[in-house]
C-alpha cells in the first residue's frame, strides 16, 4: 500500500514538473519571439505582430510595436486604423488617460474615419471609467458628459446611443452627490468661521437649477428650509422677523413639492416653531395669507 501511494506522489510530482518546464519554454518561446519582433527594422512584421498580440490581449506588446511604427505611416491608408488600435489597446490596458488622448486625436483626424462613431464613444466611456470617487475632483466625470453629448449630437441613431444617455445620467447624478455632500457639510458646519447656513442653502439651491431631477432633490430641499430655520434662530432681532417668514415659505415649497415627502413632519415641526417666533397663530392659515401678511411686512420696512 504504502509503494502504491509512494508511485502516485510520484506520478502526480512528475506530471507537474513536466507542466512547469513546457510553461517555461512557452514563456522563453513568446519572448524570444517578441524579442526577435523589437530588433527587427521591419515595420509590416510589427504591424502584423501588434494586430496578432491585441488578439491575444497581451495589450502591453501591441502599445509597444505600434508605438514604434506610428511616424513610418503617417500620411499612408493604415495610419488611422494603428491609432484606432493605439487607443484600443490603452482602453483594454485600462489606461483610459491615453486612451482617450488618442481617440481624440484619431477622430479630430479622421472625421470620416471608419472607426469614428466607436472613437468618440470609447474617449467618453474612458472618461467615464475613470470618473472618480464625488468626494474628489470631478473634471473627468465632467468631460465625460461633454464627450457622450457631442457623441449623441454626431451619433443620434447610434445603437449606442441609449447607453451613452444612461451614462451620462448617472454620471450627473454623481454631481449632484457631490453637491449634495457640499450642501450637507456646509450645514453641520452651522456657525462655525462664519454664516455657513446661507452657504448651505444658496448650494442646495443652485443643486436644484442644475439636477432638477436628480435622486437628492428632495434632500436639497429639505437643507434649504432647515439652513432657513437654523439661520432665523441665529439672526440678530432686526433680521428675525424676515428670516422666519422664508422659511415658511421654504415649508410650502417642500410641503408643495412633496406632499408625501419622508420629511414633511419635519418641515410641519419647524413652519409651526416660525409662526410661534412671529406670534402668529397656527389654525387655519393657509399659503397665501402668509403670503399676504409677509407681503404687509415688507411694505413696513
Amino acid at each position: 500500500m504504502l509503494c502504491v501511494n509512494l508511485q502516485t506522489n510520484f506520478g502526480i510530482g512528475m506530471k507537474i514538473k513536466l507542466f512547469c518546464t513546457c510553461l517555461l519554454a512557452t514563456l522563453l518561446l513568446s519572448c524570444g519571439e517578441y524579442n526577435k519582433i523589437l530588433k527587427s527594422n521591419d515595420a509590416e512584421l510589427r504591424y502584423e505582430y501588434a494586430k496578432k498580440y491585441f488578439d491575444e490581449k497581451k495589450y502591453g506588446r501591441t502599445i509597444t510595436l505600434l508605438e514604434s511604427i506610428m511616424t513610418t505611416y503617417v500620411g499612408s491608408p493604415k495610419e488611422q486604423e494603428i491609432m484606432f488600435l493605439l487607443a484600443q489597446s490603452y482602453f483594454f490596458d485600462k489606461d483610459y488617460t491615453t486612451a482617450t488622448y488618442y481617440y481624440t486625436q484619431y477622430f479630430n483626424r479622421f472625421s470620416r474615419g471608419e472607426y469614428v462613431e466607436l472613437a468618440r464613444f470609447n474617449a467618453a466611456d474612458a472618461l467615464y471609467l475613470d470618473s472618480p470617487d464625488a468626494r474628489l475632483d470631478q473634471t473627468n466625470t465632467i468631460k465625460a458628459i461633454q464627450g457622450f453629448q457631442d457623441f449623441l449630437e454626431y451619433f443620434p441613431q447610434s445603437d449606442k446611443a441609449q447607453l451613452a444617455q444612461e451614462r451620462m445620467f448617472e454620471l450627473q447624478e454623481k454631481l449632484a452627490y457631490k453637491e449634495f455632500l457640499s450642501a450637507r457639510l456646509y450645514y453641520n458646519l452651522g456657525t462655525y468661521m462664519g454664516n455657513n447656513y446661507e452657504s448651505c442653502a444658496i448650494t442646495a439651491r443652485e443643486a436644484l437649477k442644475n439636477y432638477p431631477f436628480s435622486a437628492y432633490a428632495e434632500e436639497f430641499q429639505i437643507l434649504i428650509l432647515r439652513s432657513k430655520f437654523e439661520e432665523a434662530l441665529n439672526s440678530i432681532d432686526e433680521k428675525k422677523q424676515a428670516r422666519f417668514y422664508e422659511v415658511i415659505d421654504e415649508h410650502f415649497n417642500y410641503k408643495n413639492l412633496y406632499p408625501n415627502g419622508k420629511f414633511l413632519k419635519e418641515s410641519e415641526k419647524r413652519y409651526l416653531k416660525a409662526m410661534q417666533e412671529l406670534g402668529k397663530e397656527v389654525d387655519a392659515v393657509t399659503e397665501e395669507a402668509v403670503e399676504a401678511e409677509k407681503a404687509e411686512f415688507e411694505k413696513t420696512k
